[in-house]
């Protein structure tokens, strides 16, 4: 394919892109460094192949986007300092109109409340469209603990509960099921609890603290738990029922729970005492 064309393509692209890999990474010059990125793949790669050009730079943004996530840590790339963001805008505006055109200037205030997660499969979604199938492969995560990310960022843009009184009520007889049979080494009774395809996705912090990496399946998921969450307890955690380890009063480990229907599809560990507080841990 003409090399021409396709620069003309990409820069043709490049404002949703930057705004793309911007509202996922909420950094202006890491923005700048995955839509670059993005650009020597395609350049890279064998255009003639690729049905949907476009589609396909949008995906490869993503998937950077996330790596880079991924690479820095997932609390480093939530938190973007307000003087750091005054000081990128004053000094290139043209950038800051390209965000604003892409994904609104009320809506880009709002996402900064998000956790990269959910502002990642909210705005991918949402805003431009890319199914969850193809975000759960870009996460990690099933579909549906993915569809999850995007109903609860939804809800929180519009001020309402991450879930209803009837969700939590299932969610909590399954959290509590699921620690019952933990503590009990009730292996079977953890993979009846689990889907086929749910993971462990512990943060830096709780990797630093020994927690495995990588643990894909119910199996998998099963023999980190069983015998073991002997000190954690059901807990509200951000809004849904999870799980939490409280030593006097003060959460040190808490676990997001993805339920759908009555299994759970996916597992959030945090250890990150940032991450703790931003994500809100009550009792029940």
């Amino acid at each position: 394919m003409n090399e021409q064309w396709l620069d003309e393509l990409f820069e043709r692209e490049r404002p949703r892109l930057r705004a793309i890999a911007y509202r996922v990474l909420g950094s202006p010059d890491d923005a700048e460094d995955a839509v670059q990125e993005a650009w020597l793949r395609l350049h890279r790669a064998d255009s003639d192949a690729v049905e949907n050009l476009a589609g396909w730079l949008t995906t490869v943004v993503a998937r950077i986007s996330v790596d880079l996530l991924r690479r820095r840590g997932v609390r480093e790339a939530a938190e973007l300092n307000d003087q750091d963001a005054q000081e990128h805008e004053a000094l290139d505006p043209a950038v800051n109109a390209e965000l604003v055109d892409a994904v609104g200037s009320a809506l880009a205030v709002v996402l900064d409340q998000l956790s990269p997660a959910e502002r990642f499969a909210f705005v991918l979604h949402d805003v431009f469209g890319i199914p969850f199938d193809e975000l759960g492969g870009i996460l990690d995560r099933t579909p549906s603990a993915t569809k999850q990310l995007a109903s609860r960022a939804r809800n929180k843009v519009r001020g309402v509960d991450a879930s209803s009184a009837q969700d939590r009520e299932v969610q909590r007889e399954v959290v509590e099921a699921f620690l019952a049979a933990a503590r009990n080494g009730d292996f079977q009774g953890l993979i009846a609890l689990l889907h086929p395809e749910v993971m462990l996705d512990p943060d830096g912090a709780a990797i630093r603290m020994g927690a495995p990496t990588g643990v894909k399946g119910a199996t998998a998921v099963a023999q980190v738990f069983s015998g073991r969450a002997l000190a954690a307890q059901a807990a509200v955690v951000d809004g849904s029922i999870g799980m939490a380890w409280v030593v006097k009063d003060s959460p040190r480990v808490v676990w997001n729970v993805f339920v759908e229907g009555r299994q759970i599809v996916h597992i959030d560990m945090h250890a990150d005492g940032n991450t703790i507080a931003a994500l809100g841990v009550s009792s029940l």
